[in-house]
Parts: C-alpha cells; structure tokens; sequence
C-alpha cells in the first residue's frame, strides 16, 4: 500500500511538472522572445488573417508568382511528399500536367526551360519558398497578364530582389524569396 501511495504521488508530481508547468514556462518564454513565430508566423493585413509565411499557398492565376506544387493540395494536416518514385507512371504524368500549364500559361516552346521548382512538390508539400531565379522565369507572364504600366520586368526584378533571403554568410544554404509575401508586395504597387 505503501508503494501504491508514493507511486500516485510521483505519477501526480510528474504530470503536473511535464504536463502544466513545463508546457506554460515553455510557451511564456516562446511569447516573450519571438511571440510572432510562436503564433505561426501569420501575415496579417487590414486586421484580417491572409495566411502565414512558413505554409504555402495556392496561386493559380497568371497574375501571381506560382508557389511549388503540392502533394497535399496545400493542406498543413495532410503534409508531406507523395511518396512516387521517379519511376513511377503516375508522377511522370502529373509532372507532364505541370509543364503543360506552364508552357501554356508563360508562352514557353522548350521543356528544359522550366525551373524543376515548378514541376515537381517538395519534401513537405508546403514550402513557401522558391528561388530567386524561378520567380525571375515567371515575370513574363506576370507582366502581360497584369498589363499594368507600372508592373515592369525591371520593377519585378527589383522586388524579387528586395524580397529574397541571401545565403547565409553567403555558403550556407540557398537563397530564396517567400511566394506570399512577394505577391503581397507585388499587389501594393499601382
């Protein structure tokens, strides 16, 4: 009876230390430091929750930089890659679906042409970044599907400029610009 007793004490004195203390001086210490990633790092404009920047989003229209495809359909519950092998019939034919809508949509007569980044999904599914140069490879299409004298190749490459994240100490890692927060800077111009 007696280890009975010490056992429930140790059992209540371990959840109320793993499952209330530590998970509240966790998040009080995730507030106060870097509130704005421990609240998943949301965009917000006019008071209204457009999306957040670790969690991509699907631009379909010509007027939008594309984000990667996913294999989720962009659902954070339903993350990660399709699990195709590259031998697999059914990837080959969603990768030839891609290239066909980019070469339709951007006017492009080669297949090698196209930035991989836009064909094929990434390792989550919902990665909100590209590279640099696959933004760049989009802005023909950006620039006559907006038909906007102030949206120009040169004011888009000017802004995928401003928007990408360098390497670090320029070797470590690649350089990149979120999809979101480029086609909300793009939608500010006039």
């Amino acid at each position: 009876m007696r280890n009975a007793i010490r056992a429930l004490r140790m059992f209540l004195w371990m959840s109320l230390l793993t499952g209330i203390i530590y998970p509240l001086l966790i998040l009080l210490i995730a507030q106060t430091t870097a509130s704005n990633k421990a609240n998943g790092s949301l965009i917000v404009r006019k008071d209204s929750v457009i999306g957040s920047s670790l969690i991509a989003q699907k631009f379909e229209s010509t007027h939008y930089f594309w984000s990667r495809p996913s294999a989720g359909d962009y659902d954070p519950m339903h993350s990660g890659g399709s699990n195709l092998s590259p031998t697999s019939s059914k990837l080959k034919k969603l990768v030839e679906e891609r290239q066909q809508k980019i070469m339709t949509a951007d006017g492009i007569k080669k297949v090698d042409l196209i930035p991989d980044e836009l064909v094929y999904a990434s390792g989550s599914g919902l990665d909100p970044h590209i590279s640099p140069e696959t933004a760049y490879f989009q802005i023909n299409r950006i620039v006559n599907a907006r038909n906007n004298p102030n949206i120009t190749k040169e004011t888009l490459r000017q802004l995928i400029d401003k928007k990408s994240q360098k390497r670090v100490l320029d070797f470590i890692g690649q350089a990149y610009v979120n999809v979101l927060e480029l086609n909300l800077a793009m939608d500010e111009i006039k």
